[in-house]
């Protein structure tokens, strides 16, 4: 958003990625078969398969462009605000945030427990 779009068609699993490549402008190379949402950050991107139980992220490592350490399987629900993202698993009670700890990238003292949306 920060200078950068997406376009998805979540029936071929095509995408294309434009503007300021450092935020999330460059996806080319990237595989969003299955893709069921796509969520952003100023600076960066982030597509979920909710069914496969996978998620990846591109843009400013700093404010959600990276979430290789994050475990997908069973979120139910995700949001974002301008620098962060958070997911839920509302079966388990479970969330992950990342991003600018400053601004919400960082929920590991929250509880989520009975938490049904974000």
């Amino acid at each position: 958003r920060f200078g950068c779009f997406m376009a998805l068609n979540k029936n071929t699993g095509q995408a294309m990625c434009w503007g300021s490549e450092g935020y999330g402008g460059a996806c080319s190379g990237r595989n969003f078969i299955g893709v069921t949402d796509v969520y952003s950050t100023h600076f960066a991107f982030f597509a979920l398969s909710k069914n496969a139980g996978k998620g990846q992220c591109w843009g400013h490592a700093s404010y959600g462009g990276s979430c290789s350490d994050i475990d997908f399987a069973g979120v139910t629900d995700a949001t974002s605000n301008d620098r962060a993202f958070v997911v839920l698993n509302k079966n388990t009670g479970k969330g992950h945030c990342w991003g600018s700890s400053k601004h919400g990238g960082d929920c590991s003292s929250m509880n989520f427990a009975g938490f049904t949306n974000l």
